[in-house]
């Protein structure tokens, strides 16, 4: 077993690292977010999923004002090391629009198709 170094992985040059939120249990993809080391580091030490906010410019704690929170259950990265694969247990919905997962539109024969409604109770 090798000691983690956040600065081993491969930040951009704004000092970002993509990551993608994948439901543990279902393995069903929940949405992409920035994260820097300061995001990463405060994830790996609190195990609530803490990404960096481009447009606020500043630590987004997913769900601090839903109640949609990510509990981390693994944190893995890619061979690469610039991108990073977020396995969690997302309460409520991921996405700002109160869908389970961002990714709710699909392109079938040039047609936009919404696979998923927004959730209920929310």
């Amino acid at each position: 077993m090798t000691t983690f170094n956040i600065e081993d992985l491969k930040f951009d040059d704004r000092g970002l690292i993509p990551a993608i939120a994948q439901e543990a249990e279902t393995g069903e993809v929940l949405m992409m977010a920035w994260m820097n080391a300061e995001s990463i580091r405060e994830t790996i030490e609190t195990g609530r999923v803490v990404y960096w906010s481009r447009s606020r410019a500043n630590l987004w704690r997913k769900g601090d004002t839903s109640g949609h929170i990510q509990r981390l259950v693994d944190l893995r990265f890619d061979c690469d090391r610039d991108c990073i694969l977020l396995m969690v247990e997302q309460v409520g919905a991921a996405c700002h629009t109160f869908r389970k997962s961002c990714f709710y539109t699909a392109v079938r024969n040039y047609a936009e198709v919404e696979l998923m409604k927004p959730m209920a109770n929310v």
